[in-house]
């Protein structure tokens, strides 16, 4: 069997690639191995889904799963995977189980597991629990009679949920002009309620899924839609979530778009001031901004950088308990509040920034002077190889002599695709393009 995980669960075309075959598999290996309860009483799990069509066949299967392993079920419905993270830890769950693919297209589908307390996966958990399905150990055993697990729907999850972002609310938004996208997703009705009930005026466009409509065109990876009834309504700003809300982008009332790494650094710089950015040290991807690193630099704020992948900064955040971090797609991290992203957490600081500096989404944007960027996606037999390549290692060191301390060169193989990404930053945009160019042609020749 190959590797089921990828860096943020299991994931795949729904009946074909995640069939609920394997979504009964995983879920009764992932309760053998997360449930580590004395014999005294059943484990638990809590379970939600976002509302793509096949949400409902996979969410069958899990549920199976978990009460065929002896599980308490407890089925929270349609939420942001946030909010699953924050039930299970609220329920003292052994487990928590989303069904989501995030943004990917309705066909798609996923898996995303939390241990007890609400916390994402190490590496070696998600190892044991794809050797439980592999090799079926310890999931063969099924409980019989009165120890079967029972199901029953957890009321008032949303509720919960809600009012535990608005408990994170340092300043009511005073009226402001809000367009929530909420991409036909997990946050449809969440994500507009925090939002009002926080003092905004609040229009929603991307609010009627249907199974089929999630990240149609909408969201955090189509921000057309968005800038275009940004201007309609005349609003202040546009926030955009993705299909299960653990994303938060946005637009101003100029239709600009403000990244993850504008919103980061608003965050951070609003945390040091208040004194409650811990040691002062925010934590960023490899792919943020060198600008927003000079930002943070100006403003005695540490810089820590890690791998791409949200995971990669909850561990970061974890290791130095650390309180701030996040990536430019939009996945911010408050770990005084979440143990997860948590786009309406990231949309609702952002907007009690702006009540309470009484400053604009662009004005708060600006203190991050963003050099051009230029990303190129180049196709290889061998993605590491080429990668490692001697060649590949002398253009990139010409090229780093050649920016010196004005850009910079990242260069990494795709976690998923054979492909290598070349990405340069640059004083110019023709300056970046132009590199990025050269170094493709290395890449590609190697390839």
């Amino acid at each position: 069997m190959g590797r089921l995980f990828g860096t943020d669960g299991v994931r795949g075309l729904a009946n074909a690639d995640l069939t609920p075959e394997l979504a009964l598999a995983v879920a009764r290996a992932a309760a053998s191995v997360l449930a580590d309860r004395d014999g005294t009483s059943r484990p638990v799990a809590v379970v939600g889904r976002d509302p793509r069509a096949s949400g409902e066949m996979l969410e069958a299967a899990v549920v199976a799963g978990l009460a065929s392993a002896g599980a308490e079920v407890l089925r929270a419905g349609v939420l942001p995977t946030p909010a699953i993270a924050h039930l299970t830890g609220r329920t003292e769950a052994d487990l928590g189980v989303m069904i989501s693919a995030s943004h990917n297209p309705m066909p798609d589908n996923g898996i995303k597991l939390f241990s007890r307390g609400g916390h994402k996966l190490p590496d070696a958990v998600e190892a044991a629990i794809e050797q439980r399905i592999a090799g079926r150990e310890g999931i063969d055993h099924r409980p019989t009679g009165a120890a079967i697990g029972r199901v029953r729907d957890l009321d008032g999850a949303a509720e919960d949920y809600t009012a535990h972002v608005l408990s994170a609310l340092r300043e009511p938004l005073r009226g402001l002009r809000v367009v929530v996208d909420c991409a036909h997703g997990a946050a449809s009705r969440a994500a507009p309620e925090v939002y009002r009930r926080a003092g905004a005026q609040v229009h929603v466009i991307g609010g009627e899924p249907d199974g089929w409509n999630i990240n149609d065109g909408i969201g955090s990876t189509h921000l057309g839609p968005l800038k275009e009834a940004v201007a309609r309504y005349g609003a202040d700003i546009g926030i955009a979530h993705d299909g299960d809300a653990d994303r938060c982008l946005a637009v101003t009332a100029q239709g600009d778009v403000v990244d993850g790494d504008a919103i980061l650094a608003i965050c951070a710089l609003a945390l040091h001031e208040s004194g409650n950015l811990t040691d002062d040290t925010v934590v960023a991807t490899v792919m943020s901004n060198l600008g927003f690193h000079h930002t943070m630099r100006q403003a005695g704020i540490a810089v820590q950088t890690t791998a791409v992948g949200d995971r990669y900064v909850l561990e970061a955040l974890h290791a130095r308990g650390l309180s701030l971090g996040g990536e430019q797609s939009g996945h911010l991290v408050f770990l005084d509040w979440a143990t997860t992203g948590d786009g309406l957490l990231t949309g609702l600081a952002l907007l009690s920034r702006m009540s309470a500096t009484g400053a604009s989404l662009a004005e708060l944007a600006s203190v991050v002077h963003r050099l051009p960027q230029t990303l190129v996606n180049v196709p290889v037999t061998d993605r590491l190889a080429v990668a490692a390549s001697d060649e590949v290692a002398r253009a990139v060191n010409d090229v780093e002599a050649e920016l010196g301390d004005t850009g910079r060169v990242l260069l990494r193989p795709s976690g998923t695709e054979q492909l290598v990404r070349v990405m340069v930053e640059a004083p110019t945009q023709e300056q970046a393009d132009a590199v990025a160019a050269r170094l493709a042609e290395v890449v590609a020749a190697e390839g």
